[in-house]
């Protein structure tokens, strides 16, 4: 097929930003291609506010035709955490007819190189940008964020991590060079002298398995991880979720025909209800690359079961934050009200167990009881939240009934320090919005350990009295072993506590962060610096995004011939 966009144009596009990415990576500072601000857009080609959501309105109660092959029928009957059908079709794909046709443009796509791979990845990135403000609202009303983080996570946040993977993917490819002369000496004799080729060659077909809560933000480092090392990518989003991903589909098929290869190297593989087609694209033979976010139950299916694949795994965890002592009492309050409260607690990140000394905390304001802790950090999060405009752009909506379920059920696991209160939506009368609820729990009864120690996924946290500093600190090692995290926190002004913290996490691999007390987050990571999980722990067996989380999806392949 011809191209429209040439190498040399996508070079002389997109290089500079691969050059930007790949420094970026490699010194950890703050670097993001992609504005977060919603006035940035508008220019340029990319959409304005009002264009966004005039694309996202006109996409309600029509079908999504990709154009791939093998469609035996349409589906999707998503609905809005705010109470709104989307009503937007689907195809359903046979898969026996759609899997031959995406290997079919596996051996152009491999054969284009790394640098080319990496720059149509881009172009795919740099179209997704231009629409952030239509992917926001499809993000909003598929995962309940409040427009402002569905805009941000959902847009710049994501296709940031898509940038950082497709880094990651290049430097990994060309770390070996294309070609080698090998000469070894023989001594009187002629010397051995061979021509050396090595090429990336793909594992094979990718499937990303989608989440509802974060579609794209989780989605998309394993997507462009696989697609810039070669790999043809099947799409299967959460049934919830479906919207966001199959636009990206849509993007991704766009860019690959325009730059001359085979559009079906991405494609969508939406779902009947009830239909559960995960477990069965999984087991496929030809499925080699398998990302994953969500349940542990699943992805511990996964890693048992999809054994001709090599599966990348973001579960879930019981996050913990030790609150020993601080020099600025209300700035932890602060920041650990926010923490909870964004996106209800809907993030595999939000702090779960607060581990705090029963005899109290040391603090600049002086010594505070266990419970004035609990009581003061209700009253941060009453504050923060007691504007309900303001409550409404932070909380989000609940994502689905089991979330609602949960919190409403943990009010009766102990003493409730802070109630959770419905919030009305004036714009969306149907979303369900809840605010936290913070539950105190003894550190030493059994009862309350089996709650604590479970995943509480949703805005439930718990106030988990313990005996000592050096309790909190092995309850935090137990925790991250046995059940694993993906965040860690702790507030203390002790050196000693501080050491030992750190040491628990180094150990147990788990990614800590201490005494934040400003306008960072336990529960945030900047793509091109922080890592999200480490893939040392049970929370996730890989880390977004370091060089393991590439190097697998392709290998290199050594052709010798006499020079």
């Amino acid at each position: 097929m011809a191209a429209e966009l040439t190498t040399h144009e996508l070079i002389a596009k997109h290089r500079p930003t691969l050059d930007q990415a790949l420094e970026a990576i490699r010194t950890r500072a703050y670097w993001s291609p992609h504005p977060e601000h919603p006035k940035a857009y508008g220019e340029n080609g990319s959409l304005d506010a009002a264009a966004g959501k005039a694309a996202f309105d006109a996409l309600l109660h029509t079908r999504l035709d990709l154009g791939q092959p093998g469609t035996d029928d349409w589906v999707g009957d998503e609905i809005s955490p705010y109470g709104i059908e989307l009503g937007v079709g689907y195809p359903h794909a046979d898969v026996d007819v759609l899997i031959p046709a995406m290997k079919a443009g596996q051996r152009a796509w491999r054969d284009a190189g790394a640098e080319t791979r990496a720059l149509v990845c881009l172009e795919i990135l740099k179209r997704i940008s231009d629409r952030t403000h239509e992917f926001a609202h499809a993000v909003m009303h598929t995962s309940g964020q409040a427009f402002m983080m569905a805009f941000q996570a959902g847009g710049p946040h994501a296709q940031d991590r898509g940038l950082e993977a497709v880094a990651y993917a290049y430097a990994e490819q060309v770390r070996t060079p294309e070609t080698a002369e090998w000469t070894k000496p023989q001594g009187k004799r002629d010397p051995l002298a061979l021509t050396k080729q090595f090429t990336p060659v793909p594992r094979g077909l990718a499937l990303l398995i989608g989440c509802n809560t974060f579609p794209t933000w989780n989605g998309y480092p394993g997507l462009f991880a696989s697609l810039a090392t070669g790999n043809a990518v099947l799409v299967k989003p959460h049934p919830r979720a479906v919207l966001p991903l199959a636009l990206t589909v849509q993007t991704a098929r766009q860019v690959l025909s325009e730059t001359g290869f085979d559009p079906n190297l991405v494609a969508l593989a939406a779902e009947r209800p009830g239909e559960g087609i995960a477990k069965k694209l999984a087991t496929r033979p030809e499925v080699r690359i398998i990302d994953y976010t969500g349940s542990t139950s699943f992805g511990d299916w996964l890693e048992a079961n999809a054994r001709q694949a090599q599966v990348y795994t973001e579960k879930a965890g019981v996050n913990t934050v030790i609150v020993h002592s601080t020099g600025n009492y209300k700035g932890m309050l602060s920041n650990l009200a926010f923490s909870l409260s964004l996106y209800s607690g809907q993030m595999c990140t939000t702090p779960q167990n607060l581990l705090i000394p029963r005899d109290g905390i040391r603090t600049d304001e002086g010594p505070k009881t266990f419970d004035e802790v609990t009581a003061d950090l209700a009253r941060a999060v009453d504050g923060l939240l007691g504007d309900d405009a303001r409550a409404n752009a932070l909380l989000g909506a609940i994502v689905n009934p089991d979330v609602k379920a949960r919190l409403e059920a943990a009010a009766g696991l102990g003493e409730v320090a802070l109630a959770s209160r419905e919030i009305s939506n004036p714009d969306f009368p149907g979303a369900v919005v809840r605010t936290p609820v913070i539950v105190k729990l003894d550190g030493a009864k059994p009862d309350d350990e089996a709650a604590y120690m479970s995943e509480c996924f949703g805005p439930v946290s718990f106030a988990v009295a313990v005996d000592s500093a050096n309790d909190a600190v092995e309850l935090l090692r137990r925790t991250v072993r046995d059940k694993g995290a993906m965040t860690v926190g702790a507030y203390t002004t002790d050196s000693e506590v501080e050491r030992a913290v750190e040491e628990v996490c180094l150990e147990e691999a788990a990614q800590l962060s201490l005494n934040l007390t400003g306008g960072v987050y336990v529960n945030q990571t900047a793509a091109f610096s922080d890592f999200h999980g480490s893939g040392g722990n049970p929370a996730a067996n890989a880390a977004l995004c370091d060089g393991a989380f590439v190097a697998n999806r392709f290998r290199v392949v050594e052709v010798r011939r006499e020079a």
